[in-house]
């Protein structure tokens, strides 16, 4: 009898953790939502652009290819300038890399606990020998080691016309830019919804 009432009281608290995890992802993306253009996020949107162009150059790198050199700007814009490589790999790891990025980063917050700090101290050195190496401009520099210190694209709808990742994909492969655009954004919100699902069952 007793087995039992600890069985119920268990399954209530798992219920309670899980609203309140949704209600602080709701939260969370209606603060973003709301701040997206202040200063306070200006930092978390460039780490961003920071891992979109690194993903370029470690999938340049993987297949055969090289990096010449990594730009970083103060506006969140942002370049990797790659030879050689698979052109459609590296053009597609920008966004979905970033999406991994962050995925990684909340799976070792949540199942590894213990060894996560040693795999983001990880994550943040090769961000410092990456940036020592590759990336070139002032501002650029200085984020990315700041960055990789701590440790720890909006243009593909409204800008079609920019020579984004998207824009020359569509050049490589004939596929229209906005398809590239929906079909990274359509891969974001499945991952997104994938890990929240799994938080909940965790929760």
């Amino acid at each position: 009898m007793a087995s039992g009432k600890r069985k119920a009281r268990v399954r209530r608290g798992s219920g309670g953790s899980r609203i309140w995890l949704i209600l602080g992802f709701v939260a969370f993306f209606v603060a973003l939502w709301l701040l997206w253009d202040t200063l306070p996020v200006a930092p978390l949107k460039i780490f961003v652009v920071l891992l979109h162009e690194i993903s370029h150059g470690l999938m340049a790198v993987a297949t055969g290819g090289s990096i010449e050199r990594i730009v970083i700007t103060a506006d969140q814009g942002g370049a990797c300038y790659c030879g050689g490589g698979n052109a459609f790999l590296t053009l597609s790891a920008g966004y979905l890399g970033s999406l991994g990025w962050g995925a990684l980063l909340l799976v070792l917050a949540r199942r590894a606990r213990s060894w996560s700090p040693w795999v983001t101290g990880f994550i943040g050195a090769a961000i410092i020998v990456l940036s020592a190496l590759y990336i070139r401009g002032a501002f650029g520099l200085g984020f990315a080691l700041g960055a990789g210190g701590v440790l720890l694209k909006s243009d593909v709808l409204d800008r079609p016309e920019l020579p984004s990742d998207a824009r020359l994909l569509s050049e490589l492969t004939g596929a229209p830019t906005l398809f590239w655009g929906l079909l990274w954004i359509a891969a974001g919100l499945a991952v997104s919804w994938l890990l929240v699902r799994w938080l909940l069952r965790e929760a």
